[in-house]
């Protein structure tokens, strides 16, 4: 990922007070798209008019020709019902939500209830619990991949 283009869409969330769940960067040398996931601080719902306020304020910077010359594609959108998981304050936010992870300290995948979060030896260690009831603690610069986990009921 591009820091200077990571750096300055955390510097329009910040200033809009919204957090950059993840950045994405696709399409082509000549006709890049930049997937961005954003959330809101204060636990709210992302809207569509949230998306479109963001996506103004990036737009803004963007076209000044600060990290991109030329034409892109700029996509701007909640994390979804099964958003990525990526740091400390995320397990904690979600504890109680299945999350599914995968992590070699597992053997692969694991899904279950988010427990919470512990101290390790000055290492965070995410605690999830399978339908089985086995109680996993993984460190979260162990973890591959986690995303929330969403079912239907029906």
């Amino acid at each position: 990922m591009n820091q200077a283009l990571q750096d300055v869409v955390v510097a329009e969330l910040d200033s809009l007070g919204f957090d950059l769940v993840e950045i994405r960067q696709g399409g082509t040398r000549t006709r890049p798209v930049l997937d961005v996931r954003i959330d809101r601080r204060d636990g709210q719902r992302v809207t569509v008019d949230d998306c479109a306020r963001v996506s103004r304020a990036i737009e803004a910077r963007l076209d000044a020709g600060e990290v991109f010359q030329g034409k892109y594609v700029l996509e701007v959108s909640s994390p979804g019902v099964e958003r990525p998981l990526k740091t400390s304050a995320d397990w904690h936010r979600f504890t109680g939500r299945r999350a599914r992870l995968t992590s070699a300290a597992v053997g692969g995948m694991v899904e279950g209830e988010i427990i919470g979060l512990e101290d390790a030896e000055g290492q965070a260690v995410a605690v999830v619990r399978d339908d089985k009831g086995v109680t996993h603690r993984v460190p979260l610069d162990a973890i591959r991949e986690a995303r929330l986990v969403f079912h239907w009921k029906g």
